[in-house]
C-alpha cells in the first residue's frame, strides 16, 4: 500500500463525524486485526507472517522487549509470551526461563525475537 493510501484512511468518533486516521490509529487497527487473526492454533509456518506479527506486537515499544513464540510440531501458535522486558537500551535474557517455559507448555519449537527500542533503531532481530 503506498503512503497516498494512508491518506484516504478515515476514522469516526461517537457523533459520527469523520476525519482523516492518524498513524496511531491506523496501527492500532493493524494491531487489531491481527490480534484476531494469530490465535491459539494459527500456523506461523511462514517467515513473512511471523515477522508482520512480530512488527505489530513490538515495533511501537519505548523499550527492549525479548519475547518467545511457541509453536507445536505442526508450526501451530500455542502461545504469544513477552518473556523479559528491558530498560531503554537492554534486556537480560535468562535462558533456564525459556527452555523452563518451553517444557511447561509442550512447546516442539520455538521462535525467540527480541525487539530494539524505537528510539534507537527500528529493527527486530528475530
Amino acid at each position: 500500500m503506498s503512503h497516498k493510501k494512508f491518506e484516504e484512511l478515515f476514522v469516526r468518533n461517537q457523533r459520527g463525524d469523520t476525519r482523516q486516521a492518524s498513524t496511531e490509529q491506523i496501527l492500532a487497527a493493524a494491531r487489531g486485526i491481527m490480534n484476531r487473526q494469530v490465535r491459539r492454533g494459527a500456523s506461523m509456518s511462514s517467515p513473512r507472517l511471523v515477522k508482520d506479527f512480530l512488527t505489530l506486537k513490538l515495533g511501537a515499544l519505548e523499550h527492549e522487549m525479548f519475547c518467545v513464540l511457541l509453536l507445536d510440531k505442526r508450526h501451530r501458535l500455542i502461545e504469544y509470551v513477552e518473556l523479559f522486558r528491558g530498560t531503554i537500551d537492554g534486556a537480560s535474557v535468562h535462558p533456564r526461563e525459556v527452555v523452563k517455559l518451553a517444557l511447561a507448555k509442550n512447546a516442539a519449537e520455538l521462535v525467540l525475537a527480541h525487539s530494539v527500542a524505537r528510539h534507537r533503531m527500528s529493527v527486530m532481530c528475530p
